[in-house]
């Protein structure tokens, strides 16, 4: 079966970074676009970064351009995001998402909490 796992979260102060993975098992990941999403309470979950299956293509929300980077190691099952310069309205559950719709798939990892605060 299908799994995506996510780690790397935790609590941090404004201006540092984190790093997320979302390590696959159960699928090629090659064939999937790789999504973050992330929802802080009280609001509707939000998609932060996509990138493409094979050829590195990615797109970011507004809010966080400039100072996340999602990438992939596909042999490797990983997808990550790089976080920079944090701040408090990054504050977060973050969720890996592998989606093929051709495929129609849609697999969702359990998310990490990730904390700005000083």
């Amino acid at each position: 079966q299908v799994q995506l796992v996510e780690s790397g979260g935790g609590s941090v102060q404004p201006g540092d970074s984190l790093r997320l993975s979302c390590v696959a098992s159960g699928l090629i990941l090659s064939r999937y676009a790789m999504k973050w999403h992330r929802q802080a309470p009280g609001k509707e979950r939000e998609l932060v970064a996509t990138i493409a299956p094979t050829n590195g293509m990615t797109n970011y929300s507004e809010s966080v351009r400039g100072r996340f980077t999602i990438s992939r190691d596909n042999p490797r099952k990983t997808a990550y995001l790089q976080m920079n310069s944090l701040k408090p309205e990054d504050t977060a559950v973050y969720y890996c998402n592998a989606k093929n719709a051709f495929l129609n798939d849609d697999f969702w990892g359990q998310g990490t909490q990730v904390t700005v605060s000083s």
